[in-house]
């Protein structure tokens, strides 16, 4: 699917009223989803909100099945973009290795196609690794970091 496709995607979402699409074009499934504020974080500069957008080869699943015996939980990459460890240049990182981290709480920021992604922890528990590297380029299933 090329770009020009998925970008007409992203604004049918952004001006439409529904919160998810999922296309599938040959071996590409591009899935793009707008999450709305919830009441406790709702704030005037984040009314606005940009889609975010998911793709994954249709062999790939989007979510993953834990067992609760599961030792750690890798973090992957849901798209393809630029991987930021901040908020913004020359702010602390969102984590550190050993750091203990909430379910929800942000990790990571993927930038892809001008728009911001934010990465959260899909669990609460301690940093075990961390993969990526801030600044640099993440391809889509990378593992970015893993929660014990």
């Amino acid at each position: 699917m090329d770009l020009s496709k998925i970008k007409t995607l992203i604004d049918f979402v952004g001006q439409s009223n529904i919160t998810e699409l999922a296309v599938t074009e040959k071996d590409t499934t591009v899935r793009i989803f707008r999450t709305r504020p919830s009441s406790e974080s709702a704030s005037p500069s984040s009314s606005s909100h940009v889609p975010a957008i998911d793709t994954s080869s249709t062999a790939s699943t989007f979510t993953e099945i834990l067992s609760p015996d599961t030792a750690s939980v890798p973090v992957h990459a849901p798209i393809f973009g630029v991987l930021h460890a901040a908020p913004a240049p020359g702010e602390n990182v969102f984590i550190r290795l050993g750091d203990t981290v909430e379910a929800g709480q942000t990790l990571f920021i993927i930038e892809a196609m001008k728009v911001f992604n934010t990465i959260v922890a899909p669990r609460a528990g301690r940093i075990l690794h961390i993969a990526a590297i801030d600044g640099s380029e993440v391809e889509a299933g990378e593992m970015l970091a893993e929660i014990v």
